[in-house]
Order: structure tokens, then C-alpha cells, then sequence
């Protein structure tokens, strides 16, 4: 087939198709915030709810829950996360509620946190936590709206 000047303008107009067909597929991100594995830098997150705040977990008690390792702190705090993961496990699995408000995906850190409504809230620092709590239920409407979607 000899190539003309339509030949060539067809080829070039199917350029920018075959170009989007042809990109590569990303891997979903993990459904919770982890590092190697471990969920939420290794916070227990029953401890949100009975110390008042974040506590190291051990390695000693832990349950794997979407995708990662959970850890506590107590044989009691591992029981009560069982017996209702939905409850003690953070919302917008660990990641920094805020973020998730504005459709996207940020990492935590333990000391951003916040229970609301007796859900446990995470925040990316310091700074995401205060302009998450200028609007809590306004937040958490924008951020369920977002998920799962942003995850990739």
C-alpha cells in the first residue's frame, strides 16, 4: 500500500489513541496506610479510644486486616479491635482524613489524630488536623464521597 498524504494524516490522527491504549496500568494503592506492611506507623488504635491518644503496638499482638498487620499494644486492645475492626480501625483506612476530603491520598502520623462520633480520624500532620477540624462532619461527607475512588 503506498503511502500518501491521507495515509500519513490517518496515522498521525490514531497517534494520540493508540498512545492512550497503550499506557501502562498502576497498582491500586494498599486500602491502608502502611509502612513495610505494618499499618499506621505500628499505633495501636484501640489506644486512640481508651488512653486518650496514640500508643506503640507490639509485635507481640497483631491481626492482619485489609491487607496489613495491626498491631496493639495488649492482648485486650488486639480483642477489642476483633470484635469490631470497623469501629478501631481509622477511617479512610489510616490515611490523612483531611487529604481524603480534598481527593487525595497523604500518609499520617500518630499524634494527628482525632475521635469523632467514635471513629478514629488520622491527619497528615499537625496543620492538616487543625483545617480538618474547621469543618469535621463537613470533611468526612467530602472524604466518603472521595473513597475508594482515590485509591487508584
Amino acid at each position: 500500500m503506498p503511502l500518501n498524504r491521507r495515509t500519513l494524516l490517518g496515522l498521525f490522527a490514531l497517534a494520540p489513541i493508540t498512545a492512550l491504549a497503550a499506557r501502562p496500568a498502576f497498582a491500586r494503592e494498599p486500602e491502608t496506610f502502611q509502612t513495610d506492611g505494618v499499618a499506621i506507623n505500628g499505633i495501636d488504635p484501640v489506644g486512640y479510644f481508651t488512653d486518650g491518644g496514640p500508643i506503640p503496638g507490639s509485635a507481640e499482638h497483631t491481626v492482619m486486616h485489609n491487607g496489613a498487620e495491626w498491631r496493639f499494644a495488649s492482648a485486650a486492645n488486639k480483642a477489642t479491635f476483633e470484635g469490631d475492626p470497623e469501629k478501631y480501625g481509622a477511617k479512610f483506612g489510616g490515611y490523612c482524613a483531611f487529604a481524603a476530603s480534598r481527593g487525595y491520598l497523604a500518609p499520617t502520623i500518630p499524634e494527628a489524630w482525632t475521635v469523632y462520633e467514635d471513629r478514629l480520624y488520622l491527619n497528615a500532620n499537625l496543620r492538616a488536623r487543625e483545617l480538618w477540624l474547621e469543618d469535621v462532619p463537613g470533611n468526612i461527607a467530602k472524604g466518603e464521597a472521595n473513597w475508594p475512588g482515590i485509591l487508584g
